[in-house]
């Protein structure tokens, strides 16, 4: 399973890592991958943590279970980094992605000594620049996809484009500001 890319989400009720990891799991099938995704929760309510999974490999994927050692996690809620242990199985060479408006300085002290990359994107300033309101989880999806590589910016935004047709078929004006979060992150992203 080496060439398994596995991602782990954490965020809150209503804030998007579910639709997050299931978009992720759609555009990397779309451009031909294997992929997993899933979340993990009970009876969650609005602003409840909850855990979100992808596997995404160029070879079909034969276990079905959740992910332990894994190589990337996307933090949607920062506040979680204080009441959940978001680097649990983080391997070193791997990457967490946190919502934050903090600096590295403030940020690093509660990651439990985790020594790897830690990516900082600040998804309020962009979803509120590009859609004039809080939604966290496309700033977040376009960072995991720049940080890990797993596709280019631009099948991913080709991709997006589409799946964004079908999601908000009722709602196009939507459209253009989830691009727009979606590009401006591919820039923040370094």
């Amino acid at each position: 399973m080496s060439n398994v890319l596995e991602i782990r989400w954490h965020g809150r009720g209503g804030q998007g890592a579910k639709t997050a990891s299931l978009l992720l799991a759609d555009v990397a099938f779309n451009t031909g991958k294997y992929v997993q995704g899933f979340p993990e929760y009970g009876p969650e309510r609005m602003g409840a943590p909850i855990t979100a999974y992808n596997r995404i490999s160029d070879s079909p994927i034969r276990v079905h279970s959740n992910i332990y050692d894994l190589q990337y996690v996307v933090v949607v809620d920062e506040t979680l980094i204080e009441s959940v242990d978001v680097t649990k199985g983080l391997k070193k060479d791997g990457a967490i992605i946190i919502n934050t408006a903090k600096s590295i300085d403030e940020i690093r002290p509660h990651l439990k000594g985790y020594e790897g990359r830690v990516v900082l994107i600040d998804a309020r300033k962009i979803s509120m620049e590009a859609l004039g309101k809080y939604f966290p989880n496309s700033p977040m999806l376009a960072a995991i996809v720049k940080v890990t590589g797993v596709m280019s910016d631009e099948d991913f935004l080709e991709e997006m484009r589409g799946s964004y047709k079908h999601k908000f078929a009722s709602k196009p004006e939507v459209i253009e500001g989830n691009m727009k979060a979606l590009e401006l992150a591919l820039k923040e992203v370094q």
